[in-house]
């Protein structure tokens, strides 16, 4: 099997690899850097392609994609209360000017 062989992976790390790859360029990540990045995070959470033979499956880890999580938060938390209330306003005018179209 040749480097880069996606075939022994199952189909629900593919999805996973594809859904994260979607997220890194909607960050404006370069595909194929947001493609490499994909696939390492599925390879740290799963511990790579299925493996055949018993007892060789382990529980898959989602630490890195908790820490994305928490990561994405800390932007709002570092605002006032006062910004964060305003950004908000702003919003919600937004919302109510597009629905009125």
């Amino acid at each position: 099997m040749p480097r880069g062989d996606k075939s022994a992976y199952t189909d629900k790390q593919k999805r996973k690899a594809e859904h994260i790859e979607e997220g890194y360029e909607n960050r404006g990540v370069g595909k194929k850097e947001a493609e490499s990045r994909a696939w390492a995070t599925v390879n740290k959470e799963s511990g790579g392609g299925e493996k055949s033979g018993s007892g060789r499956g382990k529980a898959e880890n989602h630490s890195s994609s908790r820490k994305g999580g928490r990561v994405g938060g800390a932007a709002a938390a570092s605002r006032s209360p006062a910004e964060r209330s305003a950004s908000a306003k702003k919003a919600a005018a937004t919302r109510k000017r597009n629905a009125a179209k």
